[in-house]
């Protein structure tokens, strides 16, 4: 499994609350897929209100 990179940002009651969050994953949509979970869960959001900006896969160095 690939390890990513996922920012955005997630309307709360003050606006958009920016995050970038790093998922284990087999491919990009599975790693866009759980941060919708996650970040979902953690703050009580809807999908709508969460904006994935980017995903990027982590290098190892």
């Amino acid at each position: 499994m690939s390890e990513f990179t996922v920012s955005g940002k997630f309307q709360s009651r003050d606006g958009f609350q920016p995050f970038e969050k790093e998922v284990e994953a087999p491919n990009e949509d599975v790693a866009r897929e759980r941060i919708y979970t996650l970040v979902g869960s953690q703050h009580n959001r809807k999908r709508p209100q969460i904006e994935l900006d980017e995903v990027n896969e982590v290098t190892a160095a």
